[in-house]
């Protein structure tokens, strides 16, 4: 059966507007359901913000079904090393130092806030976000994307089996591995891998996570504790270069208009 998801629109944020909407779905999914907190979350206006905002580039995903002040159901924002010039730093710096990615002279994009809306998840939504990713990448000739992804909460003991799986079949090559910075480092290797449960611990990673190791993904050297997100990142790194061909065609497969 075919999946009519002609509905959906996908774009990037052009106005102030767009962008309110995409952070009033951030601060639905990482402060109502996940906790987060900090002095940037306008918690009068629902919000979720960061002074990052305005040097990122936003991807929305928009649901033409349902009102205008509700349709944005997805977003992603993504910033080139322009955006990071004009910002001081990548949003990533502030956990890891990724002095390995800069010096590698290629062209990068920073990934972060990925996130929909809880009644499109497991369908065809992330498809579309993928897809509008793909094109970006495309048009600015992305050659390394990275950024964090989180585990939620601040205790690693129950994380040790997948932070240690990521560590020991994951780890980034030397010249392209971000390390987390001192002030919130966690060690990942937890778990020596001759006593990893693998199953297990594969089935602990979050999906968002497991989808960039399918596209080939790294992972940086050390997790880092996120207290204001309340949630443990790694930072992943993905070669455009290397993502399998497969995974490629199901990423660029069916982007919305």
């Amino acid at each position: 059966m075919q999946i009519d998801d002609s509905h959906f629109q996908l774009r990037l944020a052009a106005s102030a507007q767009d962008l309110h909407a995409a952070q009033r779905l951030r601060y639905a999914v990482f402060v109502d359901e996940l906790g987060a907190d900090g002095p940037m979350v306008d918690h009068v206006a629902r919000r979720e913000v960061d002074r990052f905002d305005a040097f990122f580039d936003h991807l929305l995903l928009i649901d033409r079904r349902k009102p205008e002040d509700q349709s944005v159901v997805g977003v992603y924002r993504v910033m080139t090393q322009s955006g990071a010039a004009a910002a001081g730093q990548f949003y990533s710096e502030q956990e890891y130092d990724l002095g390995p990615l800069r010096r590698s002279g290629r062209r990068l994009l920073e990934l972060g806030r990925s996130c929909l809306h809880r009644d499109y998840r497991g369908g065809t939504a992330m498809m579309h976000l993928w897809a509008g990713l793909a094109d970006y990448i495309a048009a600015h000739r992305i050659e390394v994307m990275f950024g964090v992804a989180s585990f939620q909460g601040l205790d690693p003991a129950p994380l040790a089996g997948p932070l240690s799986l990521l560590h020991h079949r994951h780890l980034a090559p030397p010249e392209l591995r971000p390390v987390a910075r001192s002030a919130g480092f966690q060690r990942m290797d937890l778990i020596a891998q001759s006593e990893l449960d693998r199953p297990t611990a594969i089935r602990e990673i979050p999906a968002l996570i497991k989808a960039y190791l399918r596209l080939g993904g790294f992972v940086g050297q050390g997790a880092y504790c996120d207290r204001a997100f309340n949630c443990i990142d790694v930072c992943l790194v993905m070669d455009v270069a290397r993502i399998p061909d497969k995974a490629r065609a199901i990423y660029q497969r069916g982007g919305a208009t």
